[in-house]
């Protein structure tokens, strides 16, 4: 079953190569022994608009670092990246990140994580001694693409092209978060991930955002990623809804994530109960036919 939808300008799921796959990943919380987050299968492709939606402690964050090859699997039946020839000649070659962990391959992980991820953080992660220009740049420098001209685009289309010569300490909130999708966004990543990137935001640069960085991404051909507690704005842009479903009490709670179309534990169950209560056992339908 593959659990990202279809993105724009990408044909059939099926049609379109796969950029990363798990299938049967968990990671307990550090600090949390007792809290697991499981992920049974997914896909992302090219062109995929995927949001993870979750209450506050449920995993996402830890789901979104794992993807970012920055948090180590406990286990995994399968984990790779596709990583494309650094002179686009030729297939991605299929990077296996659990092996990569396991035989402590960290400048790989590095390696990869700087060449085919793009991350916008919930505060903008610029670093205050540059320039909005070097503080966009640094991701090209990072991947060893360098493309004045895109950069320029980027600056345009996000309306910070009078900020360049500026300093992080000199820009609002809003367009401290703009810049930092831009430099997520200049090296021209296979997948970009957004960790809440609205959360310190007003409702009106929430959405100036939102917009530019759905637009951006859909006219790069990447795939998007992210991580929010609000379903309402991921249905506005229209994003495939994957959900952190989390059971247990106390300290024994594993969080599940659940694709699009899949019903949660707590959907399960409340159906169960309303056909106690309408007089229907458990696993037989309330439609008796002929």
């Amino acid at each position: 079953m593959t659990t990202a939808a279809g993105g724009p300008g990408g044909g059939t799921a099926a049609a379109r190569s796969r950029l990363m796959v798990l299938k049967g990943v968990e990671k307990a919380r550090p600090g949390s022994p007792g809290f697991r987050l499981v992920v049974e299968r997914l896909e992302i492709r090219p062109g995929d608009r995927l949001a993870v939606v979750g209450p506050s402690g449920s995993g996402k964050s830890t789901l979104i670092d794992m993807l970012a090859l920055a948090l180590a699997p406990d286990r995994a039946d399968r984990f790779w990246v596709a990583d494309a020839p650094p002179d686009g000649v030729g297939p991605p070659d299929r990077r296996d990140v659990k092996r990569a962990w396991d035989a402590g391959a960290r400048s790989e992980l590095a390696r990869l994580r700087g060449r085919l991820f793009g991350y916008v953080v919930q505060t903008g992660g610029l670093l205050p001694f540059l320039t909005v220009a070097s503080n966009i740049a640094l991701s090209q420098q990072v991947a060893g693409r360098h493309d004045a001209d895109w950069i320029a685009e980027l600056a345009r289309r996000l309306g910070i092209s009078e900020l360049m010569g500026r300093r992080p300490a000199q820009l609002s909130v809003g367009q401290r978060q703009r810049v930092a999708v831009a430099r997520a966004l200049a090296h021209r990543p296979a997948i970009l991930l957004a960790d809440e990137p609205t959360a310190s935001l007003d409702p009106v640069n929430a959405e100036r955002v939102m917009t530019a960085l759905t637009a951006l991404v859909a006219d790069s051909g990447a795939a998007l990623v992210l991580v929010t507690h609000d379903a309402a704005l991921a249905g506005h842009y229209d994003l495939a809804l994957h959900r952190i479903d989390s059971a247990g009490a106390g300290d024994e709670v594993v969080s599940r994530l659940v694709p699009p179309g899949v019903p949660s534990h707590a959907a399960v169950a409340a159906g169960v109960l309303a056909g106690v209560s309408a007089g229907v056992s458990p696993g037989l339908s309330a439609e008796v036919g002929p």
